[in-house]
This record gives C-alpha cells, structure tokens and sequence, in this order.
C-alpha cells in the first residue's frame, strides 16, 4: 500500500537556473529537495528491496550513502565504511551487535553503552551528510527502532531533515513511526509478508 502526501520543500534550499526565452534570458529561483519515503513494515529485516535499489542507482552513477542504525557484528564503523559500485557506502555500527534482544540490551549496561555510543556517531556522521547536499540518496535504515529506543532524539532527525541539502531522496525505514515523521513524508510505503 502507497499512500503520497503532498511535497514540503525547504524555503531556505535555493537554486538557481536559467530559463532561456528567444527574446532574454531571465534568472529564476527555486526551492528544491529530494523526497521523503518512508517504508514502514511490521516486522525487522523487510527491507532488502531498499538495499537492493540502492546497488541499482550507485551502478547507475548516484551517489548513495546506506546507513544501517541497528545492525552490527562487522565492527565497521564510519571509519571502515564498505564502498560498492564507486559510489555506494554502507556503513553499519562500529561495536558488536545485534538488537533482537531487547531484554538482553536492557539488563547488559555495558552493551547498551556500547549500542548508544555506536549509534549516536552514526547519527552525527548522517546529519553531516544530510545537511552537507554530496549525496543523491540517503538511507537511514531502521532509524526509528533508534528513536523509540531513545537513543535518537526525534525531534533531532526533525529538524535535520526540515534543513537537509539533497537533491535526491531521504528514505527512512522501520516500524512504530512517530505520527510527527509520517506527516513529513511524500510517500509511505508499507510492506506486509
């Protein structure tokens, strides 16, 4: 099921271009960012179709950037990022885990220490790059399982994504999306078994 919303441009990301008419050439501004998609499912480990389609627009020449919140066991970090295609990075937590243990995480302060430190350099790394307008696309995958954990803060990622700088889609993923979230959104996508 697809359901669209209308499309909120950020006033402050202006761009330039000419429109070329026969008798002048006239300068015209316009406001312009990517969509927000947000595909929500009920259960983790749904979205290998985003995956998938972002190894189709990096072999197609898209600068894409796959960031996956609440994975680990690589120890990757943004340090050792994984690049694919030329023009893909996928980055996933630099500390060893995994979350389908909630009780685990909760009772363990040394890895739930360990989940939030992780977590929150890949958020900083995001907002940079959100805001920094060098990517196509941006993946945040299972960002909202970070929220609801309390770990990203969200009005934080509220205000990153009110004041990105891309040209081409943000595409958020999860389940339990915040009412605040959906209502930004161009188009949201649920996936069902």
């Amino acid at each position: 099921m697809v359901i669209s919303s209308s499309n909120s441009y950020f006033k402050g990301n202006l761009d330039v271009v000419k429109v070329n008419n026969p008798s002048k050439i006239n300068v015209k501004r316009f406001a312009q960012n990517g969509q927000i998609h947000i595909y929500q499912s009920s259960y983790r480990g749904s979205y290998s179709s985003i995956i998938r389609d972002s190894l189709r627009n990096a072999a197609l020449g898209r600068k894409v950037l796959l960031v996956q919140f609440m994975k680990g066991g690589v120890k990757q970090g943004v340090a050792n990022a994984v690049k694919l295609c030329g023009n893909l990075t996928w980055v996933r937590s630099s500390h060893s885990f995994d979350l389908y243990n909630p009780e685990e995480i909760k009772n363990d302060k040394n890895l739930k220490e360990s989940i939030h430190e992780s977590t929150h350099e890949l958020w900083n790394f995001c907002k940079k790059e959100l805001l920094s307008g060098e990517k196509d696309q941006i993946i945040l995958d299972e960002i909202f399982l970070a929220i609801e954990m309390k770990i990203i803060d969200k009005d934080d990622l509220i205000s990153t994504l009110e004041n990105r700088f891309i040209s081409g889609d943000v595409i958020l993923t999860g389940t339990g999306i915040p009412k605040d979230l959906l209502l930004m959104a161009n188009q949201i996508t649920e996936l069902r078994s």
